[in-house]
């Protein structure tokens, strides 16, 4: 057998937070015999009465935590978990409010139920299924590449053991990691790319996490790298908080947050565009929230129906495609072509349209077995908020 082409099928497989007012003057004394005899002198006039003063402004009281009210009691480490939430809200700056704190309780929830590292049901069943599909494309018998894998790995156990133990992302990261180590003799590409995207208690994204930590310094001290950090409990709700909350969106709903959170940064808002540009343009688009085509050079449907309409919009090509660079920032919002784009459907409309609407999205995964989208998980996620708000309130 190609002793090159079974690390490979393992490599694809794995992919798959008073002053006092002032005294008045005493009272003069009785005046003496002689002081009265004597020729009357004009009192001074009394001295003004002043005002009483307001009391001092006391300081602006500190705003109330929630944090500890949004972690539920039954949580193992329940404490551990609220100094980390409370920990990276305040290295991130984002209030402790009641909504806050319930946000990234529910998608903690919803992603993990609560476990620092999260099982994946199954796992070395999925793992081992896309390894015999590859294995069946090159025609090489699965047995035959389990032998190959009982080759001993850094930990002391064979690669194919590892794979038939593994319960958890941050265990198939580094037995990813320990391969692409003895790339050289196991015959692996040295460029290879780790294929785990996605990993700790919140199912953070690795390139999320070290994109933040370019522009926001990370606050741990830490041996091991950003992608390591994903997968621990205390960096991965730090990049949780830091993707679902440190980023001013225009949504009276919570429930646009989580759906951003599942799409990506502003996608509830250019879904809602991407309706708006549907409606004048006569035109159906996918309403995904991706404005651009990042995967190729072909230009997306949204970027097609922007530039056809560029004579009704009153802007240039190149005006449009300065603005749809903007679709993962804030400023899109404010952008000349989010402007007349809504201003053109809403009076063709007869009424604002919405500003925010649920992307059309199916979320797609070997651990997924079943139809799910991206509004499900909003949905889903928003029924925890909900129940954790009025627990909070119950609390209070």
């Amino acid at each position: 057998m190609n002793r090159t082409l079974l690390p490979l099928l393992l490599a694809a497989a794995l992919a798959g937070c008073a002053a006092q007012p002032p005294k008045q003057p005493a009272p003069a004394s009785a005046p003496s015999p002689a002081a009265a005899s004597a020729p009357a002198v004009e009192p001074a006039p009394p001295a003004p009465v002043q005002p009483p003063q307001p009391p001092a402004p006391k300081p602006a009281a500190a705003p109330r935590n929630f944090i500890p009210a949004s972690v539920p009691p039954g949580v193992r480490d329940r404490q551990g978990w609220i100094a980390d939430i409370d920990s990276a809200f305040r290295h991130l700056q984002i209030p402790p409010t009641a909504e806050n704190a319930c946000a990234l309780a529910a998608v903690i929830e919803q992603e993990s139920s609560w476990q620092a590292d999260p099982t994946v049901p199954g796992l070395p069943k999925i793992v081992w299924s896309k390894i015999e599909e590859r294995a069946h494309r090159y025609l090489v018998p699965l047995p035959v590449v389990k032998t190959a894998l009982l080759k001993t790995s850094p930990n002391g156990q064979s690669y194919k053991a590892r794979i038939d133990g593994l319960r958890t992302e941050r265990e198939m990261n580094q037995l990813y990691e320990d391969m692409a180590r003895e790339a050289k003799q196991m015959g692996l590409p040295m460029d290879m790319k780790n294929p785990i995207r996605t990993g700790g208690p919140m199912q953070v994204s690795v390139e999320f996490a070290e994109s933040h930590v370019k522009a926001w310094p990370y606050p741990y001290a830490h041996r091991d790298s950003i992608r390591h950090q994903v997968f621990t409990r205390r960096g991965g709700v730090y990049f949780g908080a830091a993707i679902l909350l440190q980023y001013p969106a225009p949504y009276q709903d919570m429930r646009y947050r989580f759906a951003d959170f599942n799409a990506g940064r502003y996608s509830s808002r250019n879904a809602a565009f991407q309706a708006a540009l549907s409606r004048i343009g006569a035109r159906k688009l996918a309403l995904d929230g991706d404005l651009l085509n990042y995967q190729d050079s072909k230009p997306s449907g949204s970027q097609q129906a922007a530039l056809t309409l560029a004579g009704k919009l009153g802007m240039s090509r190149d005006a449009i495609l300065r603005d749809l660079k903007q679709e993962k920032y804030s400023a899109f919002g404010q952008s000349e072509l989010y402007r007349r784009v809504f201003a053109l459907a809403d009076r063709q409309h007869g009424k604002p349209l919405p500003r925010a609407i649920m992307p059309q999205i199916d979320l797609k995964s070997p651990k997924i077995t079943r139809k799910l989208t991206t509004q499900w998980f909003a949905e889903r996620v928003d029924g925890r908020y909900q129940r954790c708000l009025a627990r909070v309130s119950a609390a209070d």
